[in-house]
This record gives structure tokens, C-alpha cells and sequence, in this order.
């Protein structure tokens, strides 16, 4: 059985899998930190605006988000989580169909809520 952390954690990572089938901003928001660093599999960095504005305008729509492979590293108040990805979608009118590997860094804010600092993703050949 998991711990309280690791609960916490995998119901992230789920809030998260949802919010972004739905692109959900609200949600998207509460679990990206503001300080967020993202290196998407282009090698290109974002920042939190950057991952919102691409939900809010319509331009990245997921159709199927399947997760898989899921490891999870605790160290104090940080969460370091591994996952492969099956993404289903389009963005920006062009339609995709890829497996990824996402590395995400969790930490606990002042708010007491698990939030993204940093996240990587790869493509899985």
C-alpha cells in the first residue's frame, strides 16, 4: 500500500490527466506552479502562461490521455514522478498520435497543494 504522500500524488497526477482532456483551466492553474519550467519534446521551454494559453485558445485539444509506467521518488516535500504517456490530439489544427515519457517535479506549496515546478517530456520510440 502507498503512502499518504504517494496518495496525494497519484490523485495529482490524475487531477492533472483530467484537466488536461478537458483543458481545464481552473484546475490546470491550481496545479501548475507559477515558477513552472517546462521542456516539452520539441526542446522547447514554456512557462505556465505559455501551457495555459495553449488550452485556453483552443489550439492544443487532447482527444486521449493514457498513462502508464508510473514511478513515483519522494525526497522531503518533493515528488519526483516518471510516466509514460499516450497522447491523442491535435495542436494547432495538426494531428498527433504519440507515445511520451514525462518527468514531472511536484512540490508542496505554501498553500499546503501539491504543484508542478518543473516538467520534461520526451517522445518514446
Amino acid at each position: 500500500m502507498s503512502n499518504p504522500i504517494e496518495a496525494q500524488i497519484i490523485e495529482a497526477e490524475e487531477q492533472l490527466r483530467l484537466a488536461m482532456l478537458d483543458s481545464n483551466i481552473k484546475v490546470l492553474d491550481e496545479l501548475l506552479a507559477p515558477q513552472l519550467i517546462f521542456t516539452n519534446h520539441l526542446g522547447q521551454v514554456l512557462g505556465k502562461k505559455d501551457d495555459l494559453a495553449a488550452h485556453q485558445s483552443g489550439k492544443f485539444k487532447i482527444e486521449a490521455l493514457t498513462s502508464s509506467e508510473r514511478h513515483i521518488q519522494l525526497i522531503g516535500n518533493v515528488a519526483i514522478v516518471t510516466v509514460k504517456v499516450h497522447l491523442i490530439g491535435s495542436y494547432d489544427g495538426s494531428s498527433f498520435d504519440n507515445y511520451l515519457r514525462f518527468t514531472r517535479i511536484w512540490t508542496l506549496s505554501s498553500s499546503n497543494t501539491w504543484q508542478i515546478v518543473a516538467a520534461h517530456s520526451s517522445v518514446v520510440m
